[in-house]
């Protein structure tokens, strides 16, 4: 029996490039470059399909693609913008079918509602919420869809024509549109599992799916391998996501800033930012990491200290620990290229035991405060003054798979 058509995947081309392009009009049909800061010493986080067809695409340095493309037009990302052109997609897709998982800011799935399962209907749906998005954001935030019976397959077949694709990808059509697509082009091999794959004898998708479900539990350590198996042969796999682990922000210095006492303000309203996140989603953390990456030109120079903490959500007592740990750090390092911090260990805010001997519990009512004031009237209208030097620094910023939060991220 034919696995069912279950769903159907969104995948926005070439995502900041095209809401800059639909934001700015002098932008179309013209190969543009989103870049994280105006330096040629970064690269490019995304391109245009015009600067694409030179050879540009994401991780490009900014000299390398000015030599691939003279003409290319760089612009400083804004991902606020994209956050809410992200909302607005959202809305307008699920006006049409249910958004079942947000998987990235450019990629969401839906499941297919009873009576839309045929090849026929899904690709009917999937024209509707091509023109509903055409309507609502634009003509150039184009998509491709991928239907398949899960989201994994909906994933690969949106890979399978770009720009402005519609695949569907159904068991009967299996493995044959696959066997094109190199190993490392399926979603879940990155370089490390390549090279385990590889020394287990399977190096093409055809080998991958000829293998058997034991084979690829015994190469991915676990059940992991199985789920793997079960969704390359269009089975739907279901897991109960386990509690978050961490909560990191990291930012890369612009080149004024790539000394120490400016590395040390932006880790200062880094930590204040993640501790207004462990406030908003009901978390305490009971560690805390710092870290540094010089700028060493051939050399990967990195430095990272930790430290133990009473689980908290406390402004004051993160800023402390990040005092104690930076401290630490070498007084003759080169110059800080980026900085992070990382809060792990946490907990629901319910769990945490208190500290008879703290502050933190007197000063939740401070916090709770000083986190609805800029809520309100927007970021920095309250805030600890040892980021002051930081202040403008430390942007919002869009990772794989985390949307920000425009009041606590911004």
């Amino acid at each position: 029996m034919l696995a069912m058509l279950r769903c159907l995947l969104v995948d926005f081309n070439s995502y900041f490039a095209s809401v800059e392009q639909q934001a700015r009009p002098e932008l179309r049909g013209r190969p543009v470059g989103v870049v994280p800061m105006m330096a040629d010493t970064t690269c490019c986080i995304a391109a245009s399909y015009e600067a694409k067809a030179f050879g540009v695409k994401t991780g490009t340095q900014v000299a390398e693609a000015r030599r691939l493309c003279p003409g290319m037009v760089f612009v400083e990302a804004r991902h606020a913008l994209y956050v809410e052109f992200h909302h607005r997609a959202i809305a307008a897709v699920d006006r049409v079918a249910p958004v079942e998982q947000v998987l990235s800011i450019d990629e969401m799935a839906c499941g297919l509602p009873m009576g839309w399962s045929s090849r026929e209907r899904a690709t009917q749906l999937a024209l509707r919420i091509k023109a509903a998005l055409r309507e609502e954001l634009g003509e150039c935030l184009r998509v491709s869809v991928g239907i398949a019976p899960n989201v994994f397959l909906a994933k690969q077949a949106s890979n399978l024509q770009k720009p402005d694709g519609l695949v569907v990808l159904d068991e009967a059509d299996l493995p044959g549109p696959l066997l094109g697509m190199k190993l490392d082009g399926l979603t879940g091999i990155a370089r490390a599992m390549l090279a385990r794959l590889q020394a287990h004898g399977i190096g093409t998708v055809e080998q991958l799916w000829r293998a058997r479900r034991e084979q690829l539990r015994t190469v991915w350590g676990g059940v992991a391998g199985e789920d793997f198996f079960d969704m390359l042969h269009g089975r739907t796999v279901e897991r109960v996501a386990g509690p978050r682990r961490s909560l990191s922000h990291s930012h890369v210095l612009p080149p004024a800033q790539r000394n120490r006492d400016d590395a040390c303000g932006v880790l200062d309203r880094l930590t204040q930012k993640a501790a207004m996140r462990l406030r908003r989603e009901g978390l305490v953390a009971g560690a805390m990491a710092v870290g540094l990456r010089f700028a060493v030109r051939g050399q990967r120079l990195r430095w990272e200290n930790a430290a133990r903490l009473p689980h908290t959500q406390d402004t004051q007592t993160l800023l402390h620990t990040l005092g104690t740990l930076w401290a630490a750090l070498p007084r003759h390092s080169p110059a800080p290229l980026k900085v992070g911090v990382v809060l792990y260990d946490l907990l629901p805010l319910a769990q945490a035991s208190g500290n008879l001997f703290d502050d933190d519990t007197r000063r939740s009512g401070l916090w709770q405060a000083v986190d609805a004031i800029n809520l309100r009237y927007g970021k920095h209208t309250v805030y600890c003054g040892s980021a002051h030097r930081a202040r403008d620094a430390a942007p919002m910023r869009i990772a794989f798979n985390h949307i920000p939060d425009l009041g606590t991220e911004a």
